[in-house]
């Protein structure tokens, strides 16, 4: 949802740094590569052993990279469809990584009902991207959700930031949210791919 609204401010602010990374020698596809093995890192080293600040601070740094892969594509008169798989492709490593550092860390914390529920917000993220690219692959319309991948990373990141400040279940309710929502986004897309294929066959 985010990504709708937010995208022309982003780009303006993004567009004039991607051009100035092309004119220097990077690749759009080194940016997703280098904002992905960061992301990584961050969440399965600093996670796990407590440092939830430092953690989100670098996971949000990372993550940030992501916006210029665009801006540096576009910058370079589109993107290539090699780029297109690379993007999405790392962007659900990220997303799972984050999340399965999370998971660990509230399993060494003793708190197993709260891992539960990252780890199914693991699946759901990835069940919710999934159904929109497949809809796509089969000419099926599923461009809905209250949740999508920006709105995953905030809520999760000021949860884990919240909680690395000394706020006390930040963590927990940016958790249990994140499954809600979640869980209604995962319904608003199969609907939605329900009634593109309704019309479909309709015509």
């Amino acid at each position: 949802m985010l990504n709708i609204f937010a995208r022309a401010s982003v780009s303006r602010v993004t567009d004039p740094v991607g051009a100035w990374l092309v004119r220097s020698g990077l690749s759009p596809n080194a940016m997703t590569v280098i904002g992905t093995a960061g992301a990584v890192a961050g969440s399965l080293w600093l996670f796990p052993t407590g440092h939830l600040l430092a953690g989100t601070f670098v996971v949000w740094g990372f993550t940030m990279l992501d916006l210029l892969d665009g801006a540096m594509a576009r910058a370079r008169g589109g993107g290539t469809r090699f780029g297109t798989v690379l993007d999405a492709t790392c962007d659900r490593i990220t997303d799972g990584a984050l999340l399965a550092g999370i998971a660990w860390y509230l399993f060494v914390a003793g708190n197993r009902p709260l891992a539960a529920a990252a780890l199914v917000c693991l699946v759901l993220a990835q069940v919710t991207s999934y159904i929109k690219a497949r809809a796509e692959a089969t000419g099926l319309s599923a461009n809905v959700g209250l949740v999508e991948r920006a709105e995953r990373l905030i809520i999760t990141l000021v949860g884990t930031g919240l909680t690395g400040f000394g706020l006390r279940y930040a963590l927990d309710v940016a958790l249990w949210v994140l499954t809600g929502l979640s869980l209604v986004t995962v319904v608003q897309r199969m609907v939605a791919v329900w009634r593109s294929a309704g019309e479909v066959t309709a015509t």
